[in-house]
């Protein structure tokens, strides 16, 4: 068992709190030794970022986050950036930690993040390519009707949403009125409506990509639909393994993950949003040379 293993299952919270915030620190003094991220998951929320990235846990050459609790992103180019580089890089293994890894399963080892506000938010694209020009980024597509009723379902059930669907999609303009320009304008700041109500907006696909397309290579982005994911997990995943040239494995079962049921989409909304979407996803599909199985 680990050390973050054995803290987490045996010591008191405020123990576990003391240790936590040593480990950040001596993450942080380390930072040099420790090489910025070969990959990034960033987006999209409800689209099965999770399970992916668990899926790529349980490969043996990629590792957690350091100190790992239970966290799938340091959500440095949203919400920390004031922090700095130093900080961000006190995430990521050390060298002397993937050659360890690298010497022990054999072939390369790729550290990276699952931050599916990354690709949503105005000044995450010109950060990462700032600070990190040949990474690799990965992104899941979810059919937009089907991501906007997910991601009501998650606030609601978190109690961050007092709305129901219909009453929330109309009130999404006035709640995030003014919060991307904030974004842009201040680079401290943290936007919740921007990240808890945007339902209808995140669904603007290119409108959100386009920024990462123009300033990546396409041979550094792999665009999935999240519908592949669910429906062909092991193929998917190999996908991913290959873009990431790391060797194939396989997990020993894809669990959905962050998944929630609920009663169906009112018909009347699902077909005022499919007729809202219909025009975006028109243009994503010209833009990058793909089909998706959205109706």
């Amino acid at each position: 068992m680990s050390l973050r293993d054995r803290v987490k299952t045996m010591a008191p919270p405020g123990v576990r709190a003391r240790v936590q915030r040593a480990l950040v620190r001596y993450g942080e003094r380390t930072s040099a030794a420790r090489p910025l991220p070969d990959f990034l998951i960033i987006g999209t929320k409800r689209g099965g970022t999770t399970s992916l990235w668990n899926y790529l846990l349980e490969h043996p050459l990629v590792p957690r986050l350091f100190p790992a609790w239970n966290t799938k992103s340091a959500h440095y180019f949203e919400e920390n950036f004031t922090r700095g580089e130093a900080w961000y890089r006190s995430h990521f293994p050390t060298e002397r930690r993937r050659a360890a890894l690298q010497r022990r399963h054999g072939g390369p080892v790729r550290a990276g993040e699952a931050a599916p506000l990354y690709m949503f938010h105005p000044l995450a694209a010109q950060r990462v390519a700032a600070l990190m020009p040949d990474v690799r980024l990965i992104v899941l597509l979810r059919d937009p009707v089907e991501r906007a009723y997910s991601h009501w379902k998650e606030r609601r059930t978190e109690g961050r949403e007092p709305l129901d669907f219909a009453a929330a999609l109309a009130a999404e303009p006035e709640r995030t009125a003014g919060e991307r320009e904030r974004l842009i304008a201040d680079p401290g700041y943290v936007s919740e409506p921007y990240d808890w109500w945007t339902y209808r907006a995140r669904g603007r696909y290119l409108e959100h990509l386009t920024p990462w397309l123009d300033r990546f290579d396409a041979g550094q982005l792999l665009v999935l639909a999240s519908e592949t994911l669910y429906r062909e997990p092991a193929a998917t995943y190999a996908e991913v393994l290959r873009f990431l040239d790391l060797p194939p494995h396989a997990p020993a079962a894809f669990e959905v993950h962050n998944g929630r049921r609920s009663s169906a989409m009112d018909p009347a909304i699902r077909a005022e949003l499919s007729a809202y979407f219909a025009p975006h996803n028109a243009a994503l599909q010209d833009r990058l040379g793909m089909t998706f199985d959205w109706s």
